[in-house]
């Protein structure tokens, strides 16, 4: 019976042991609070440290804000697709997608995040010798953890923040950012506005040179048969040629005078006669001869007058007919090339304009700037959290200890304990005595 009552308080005993209590934990703490005390002074100092160990981190943000959708519906869709849930918000972005609506700041946040600015910002701040990496893709991972991208779905705007431990270095990242976003999208731009630009060019280089080869043709043509303006031309040789003619019945009227009083012998009459046949020489010079021309600008013909022949200010009267001809349609290529030329040259600035609204425009919000204050570490939070680690770590050493104590030596469990941690310092002293003879 006297055994029955021992089995009884053994078993009444053993849950009461087993089961939480935070009076016995509380007063096996106070019992080592001098070693609690200097677990908290070590740790604290130790965190203080190692906090004051960690560099600092410096932020730089840049807000942008992409291009919005034109046209009232887009506006409109956008207006329900931007009031939050229900049934408003659900009818925007059914009629969005339905009607193929996309917002630009997805895609720009698809951008920002690409390898290809990753590669030019590595390569324009040599962030593997900043990092301290020996590849470019560790380069380019460690970026991607110190940058952050962020669209907000309501507004749309994308931040950008760059965070290194030089300011003027975070700065500079979140700018590159924007410059090479700015590059990429110039880059890609696929417009129809792009395309009929290129065209345009291309057409108008082309005219360019074949307004250049007529201005050349009509050039050579004008110095070689003397013709600048063949209606302005031929007014003044006419009005030349009625003026000598008129000369030249004065000068007769003169000559049957002077006949009728001195005689043929006078020397009055035979210069007279002299005059008149001056003029009718050049007369006939003026009127030249019908023989076709060499393009040189001479007759072809060996017995033409020598007169006719000579280098004038204009050309012949008889010539200006043949010259017509061919001067017209050179001067009607010319104009033809400018006004394509001219036309040309409006529909490629058009196009240039166009291209240009097509192309989107990345509004600036917030323009990155040097940061004034360190974003990491948070050292008196720091601080704090560490020590409390410490200290707890050592309350749990303690109640463990404590329970292991608790532990009677016949128990399986403390006896294997035992034999592991003595197996261990046999283990470890076998290697510190291997190392010394080799040593």
């Amino acid at each position: 019976m006297d055994l029955t009552m021992q089995r009884e308080q053994t078993t009444r005993k053993t849950p009461a042991r087993e089961a939480p209590n935070w009076v016995r934990n509380a007063s096996v703490l106070w019992q080592h609070r001098r070693m609690i005390f200097r677990t908290f002074a070590i740790g604290g100092l130790l965190s203080l440290v190692a906090v004051f160990l960690i560099p600092n981190r410096y932020e730089s943000t840049a807000r942008i804000m992409p291009p919005e959708s034109s046209g009232s519906s887009a506006a409109l869709l956008a207006a329900l697709a931007g009031r939050g849930s229900g049934e408003f918000g659900g009818l925007g972005s059914i009629a969005a997608s339905l009607l193929g609506i996309r917002t630009s700041g997805p895609l720009f946040v698809d951008l920002l995040r690409s390898t290809t600015v990753s590669d030019d910002l590595i390569d324009r701040f040599q962030l593997q010798q900043v990092y301290g990496k020996r590849y470019r893709i560790d380069a380019a991972k460690k970026l991607t953890r110190r940058t952050s991208i962020a669209e907000d779905k309501k507004s749309g705007v994308i931040s950008i923040t760059a965070e290194d431990a030089d300011p003027r270095r975070a700065r500079d990242l979140a700018q590159a950012y924007l410059d090479e976003l700015n590059l990429i999208v110039n880059r890609t731009n696929t417009s129809s506005a792009r395309q009929e630009r290129m065209f345009i060019e291309h057409r108008l280089r082309g005219a360019e040179e074949e307004l250049e080869r007529a201005q050349r043709e009509m050039s050579d043509f004008s110095s070689t048969h003397s013709t600048i303006d063949i209606k302005e031309q031929t007014r003044a040789t006419v009005e030349a040629a009625a003026k000598l003619q008129g000369e030249v019945i004065v000068e007769q009227t003169e000559l049957d005078s002077l006949l009728q009083i001195y005689g043929d012998e006078n020397v009055r009459v035979r210069a007279a006669r002299a005059r008149i046949a001056g003029l009718k020489n050049q007369l006939r010079a003026m009127g030249g001869t019908s023989e076709r021309l060499q393009p040189d600008g001479n007759i072809s013909a060996d017995n033409a007058d020598p007169l006719s022949r000579t280098g004038a200010e204009y050309p012949p009267l008889r010539q200006i007919p043949r010259l017509a001809v061919p001067y017209a349609d050179i001067y009607r290529r010319v104009r033809v090339q400018e006004t394509v030329y001219e036309m040309l040259t409006q529909q490629y600035e058009l196009a240039r304009i166009q291209e240009a609204k097509d192309i989107p425009a990345i509004r600036v919000i917030d323009v990155p700037g040097i940061a004034e204050k360190k974003s990491f570490p948070p050292r008196t939070l720091l601080i704090l959290v560490l020590t409390g680690l410490s200290v707890a770590g050592a309350a749990a050493v303690i109640l463990m200890r404590e329970r292991w104590r608790e532990i009677s030596p016949l128990d399986k469990r403390k006896i294997l304990g035992a034999e592991i941690a003595e197996n261990l310092r046999d283990d470890v002293s076998q290697l510190l005595s291997w190392r010394r003879s080799h040593d």
